[in-house]
């Protein structure tokens, strides 16, 4: 029987991509202007997957990494001006606000009756803190942890010390590559609800032949499949 749900934050709980696309598309109207930017989007990302290791995930790492694919591809040419626009756009990034996705309240609230619920979220430690309280959905929540990465280990070390270990957990995430497949391994259920934006190092195969893995069209039916479960 379930004890225990876990949710991702970004895009699951609440918006995330759609902001790091716009501000993607300001990148490369800023870019066009000194260099060809036809190949800038694999430039970028390349510089996010080199980046990780030092900067992590978030707003941060992200910015980081826009100033310095702009001095490479302008082989350190662009203007000092650019980069501050480049700061900027990360500021605003940072001061967009948050708000939950739809029915993700509603769900919540109906499920925190008969489950401990907890966040388990990559990313910069103050950003997700920042969007946890700006979106009014902490008081749902059991406990919350900001990791580094997510991993089999961490999965494991979290259902154990949170809940009553993997078996009796369930992962709801957009990322099939850090929400679902290593809480597969750690032995949880895991719930997939595909957001229409998802980053390209979060890319993954669907596990199909996984009988503890569902795929969701939204949130609203989560409740349902967890009395399923429940009932079976």
């Amino acid at each position: 029987m379930l004890s225990t749900l876990a949710f991702d934050a970004d895009d699951t709980l609440w918006e995330n991509e759609e902001i790091f696309h716009l501000t993607e598309a300001r990148f490369h109207d800023l870019i066009a202007q000194h260099v060809d930017a036809a190949d800038l989007s694999k430039s970028l990302i390349a510089t996010e997957r080199r980046n990780l290791g030092y900067y992590g995930y978030g707003i941060k790492g992200f910015t980081l990494s826009m100033i310095e694919t702009a001095i490479e591809v302008t082989g350190g040419q662009i203007p000092a001006r650019d980069i501050q626009k480049i700061i900027q756009a990360g500021r605003e990034m940072k001061d967009h606000p948050t708000a939950p996705l739809p029915n993700v309240e509603k769900i919540l609230k109906q499920l925190s009756d008969d489950f401990r619920l907890i966040i388990i979220t990559k990313g910069d430690l103050f950003d997700q803190e920042q969007k946890l309280a700006q979106s009014g959905l902490g008081d749902y929540f059991d406990g919350v942890e900001i990791v580094s990465e997510k991993s089999k280990e961490t999965y494991q070390t979290i259902f154990d010390q949170y809940g009553d270990g993997p078996k009796r957990s369930m992962m709801i995430g957009n990322s099939l590559k850090s929400d679902i497949l290593p809480a597969l391994n750690a032995g949880a259920y895991g719930v997939h609800i595909p957001h229409s934006k998802t980053w390209a190092l979060e890319h993954a195969e669907t596990p199909e032949d996984s009988h503890h893995f569902w795929q969701l069209d939204s949130i609203s039916a989560l409740p349902a499949l967890v009395r399923k479960l429940i009932e079976a």
